[in-house]
């Protein structure tokens, strides 16, 4: 169906384009591997809060994670939050809402997310983004007026407290000890439970680069660079082409230094690593975007099952990031079964991906039952206040 014909409510599976979906989909391995190297503990940290590893597998996979999914996943999933909000807000208009309608709908979504992170975080995981999101749903819709070309002036400007906000977090060299996040350190989960708020007011700070992820993501919504891939095809080569080369180069120099290989020697140099790393990650995050953008032209129609259970679990992205942290906690935390005290960083990795197919195969069980995610379907009723949410 299009904007010129939509209905106020929220989108139908038959109704959805390829590309944000699938993209949502794959973004929660990226995802998974970003978090579950928290839950690694019992050991020294060394650089970034990562264990210190003695076996080179887990020494080349830090590596990895570092330059290719650390601080690169999180931009990519920024940026298909504003695109989310930004299609929700296109809709809302093409149905006959008003201004003023379609943003009220968008800040009770908003605040239902804060809710949402917030018992997210309390219960289960303090690194938590719903939260994040919700407060940036407010930004992003007080910026509806506001033009594409001071979308991408503000997100380029923005770069700058980014460097040097996160360059400032590492520029002290590793103590050996656990620096934030200290909940994933304690067997008692009273006190764990008790941490997991303060930590959670934490999170906008270590993620001050989405922000730029955000208003990109804004901007591309409004051109509907994933949801007409074929009219955008050059600046989607573009962007992939571009953007994950800088973001492996930029964060090579900090995964060498997590895996041991190399680090610098000055409090400068600390800060230059750590900089580049926060930087070029919003690059590789949109990067990644483009690819599945690119991906999801040449699938075009042809959906087999495998496409067709990755777009489920992108349309079911809430439900299934939560349950990689009911996972995680399960079975890493001090205070279950402490399998995060045992596990270098190639196995839980693996762990990671196992979960996050797991999730792709419950999704799609969902979707052959024409059910929606617990988590998503709760959210959406929250947001429209109607009855039946369709599939």
């Amino acid at each position: 169906m299009s904007l010129t014909t939509a209905s106020p409510g929220p989108l139908a599976a038959r109704e959805r384009v390829l590309g944000p979906d699938l993209a949502r989909g794959l973004m929660l391995a990226l995802i998974a591997l970003a978090n579950s190297v928290y839950y690694l503990h019992g050991r020294p940290y060394g650089s970034r809060q990562h264990i210190v590893e003695e076996g080179i597998l887990d020494r080349i996979v830090s590596v990895l994670d570092v330059a290719a999914v650390d601080a690169r996943a999180y931009p990519m999933f920024a940026a298909l939050y504003a695109y989310g909000v930004v299609r929700i807000f296109q809709r809302q208009k093409a149905a006959g809402r008003s201004d003023q309608e379609a943003k009220k709908l968008l800040r009770r979504r908003s605040r239902w997310l804060i809710v949402f992170g917030f018992v997210h975080a309390t219960l289960l995981f303090p690194g938590d983004v719903l939260g994040l999101y919700g407060l940036a749903g407010f930004v992003l819709v007080a910026l509806t007026r506001v033009s594409n070309r001071a979308l991408i002036v503000i997100a380029g400007l923005w770069l700058v407290p980014v460097a040097v906000i996160q360059g400032g977090a590492a520029m002290m060299p590793p103590t050996g000890q656990r620096e934030y996040f200290f909940s994933f350190e304690t067997e008692s989960l009273t006190k764990a439970l008790a941490l997991h708020p303060v930590e959670w007011l934490m999170v906008p700070i270590g993620m001050v680069g989405v922000w730029s992820a955000l208003l990109i993501g804004t901007w591309a919504a409004r051109r509907g660079v994933l949801t007409d891939p074929a009219a955008h095809r050059p600046l989607l080569v573009r962007t992939a082409a571009i953007g994950l080369p800088v973001a492996v180069l930029g964060g090579l120099p900090a995964g060498l230094g997590v895996g041991r290989f190399w680090s610098p020697t000055t409090v400068d140099g600390l800060w230059a690593v750590s900089a580049l790393h926060a930087v070029t990650g919003i690059a590789g995050g949109l990067g990644y975007a483009a690819l599945i953008g690119l991906i999801a032209l040449r699938i075009g129609e042809r959906r087999g099952p495998v496409v067709r259970a990755l777009v489920a679990t992108g349309q079911r992205s809430m439900t299934c990031y939560l349950f990689q942290s009911v996972v995680f906690v399960a079975l890493l935390s001090p205070y279950t079964l402490g399998l995060g005290a045992k596990l270098g960083t190639a196995e839980v990795g693996a762990l990671a991906l196992a979960t996050w197919l797991v999730s792709v195969v419950i999704a799609d069980l969902l979707r052959r039952a024409d059910r929606r995610g617990p988590a998503d379907a709760l959210l959406r009723r929250l947001t429209y206040r109607r009855g039946k949410i369709p599939a």
